[in-house]
């Protein structure tokens, strides 16, 4: 029998998202879901920011619209890892980067609900 997850507090989730660089912004278009893998970066108020290109589908799907974002780590022969959920409004920036005209911007999610898992090993039993 698999373990049921448990829960991570907002401290925990947040050291975790601050570990990786990928995760998956999840959003609407044409009120269909939409997944997009994206590298990203936490900001120094816990914010989620991720780059663009401008005028990008995601940047005009996404502009001033709640969005989720989810990062994790799962070991699919084990079963064990976690998963962290930031729901939030999604911003979007010029580039903080770029020292004048770019083809990019910063897209800032703001966290207004961060939740997590932690899922144990659940090694299936050998014959």
């Amino acid at each position: 029998m698999t373990p049921h997850p448990t829960t991570l507090d907002e401290r925990e989730c947040r050291r975790r998202l601050a570990g990786l660089t990928v995760g998956r912004i999840v959003y609407t278009v044409d009120a269909l879901p939409a997944v997009q893998p994206a590298r990203y970066s936490l900001g120094a108020d816990g914010s989620v920011l991720l780059n663009a290109a401008t005028g990008s589908e995601l940047v005009r799907a996404v502009s001033g619209a709640i969005v989720a974002f989810e990062a994790g780590e799962l070991d699919a022969a084990e079963g064990g890892g976690w998963s962290v959920t930031v729901l939030g409004r999604a911003d979007v920036m010029p580039d903080r980067a770029a020292n004048g005209p770019t083809d990019t911007v910063t897209v800032r999610i703001l966290p207004e609900l961060v939740s997590g898992r932690l899922f144990a090993s659940a090694r299936p039993d050998r014959l």
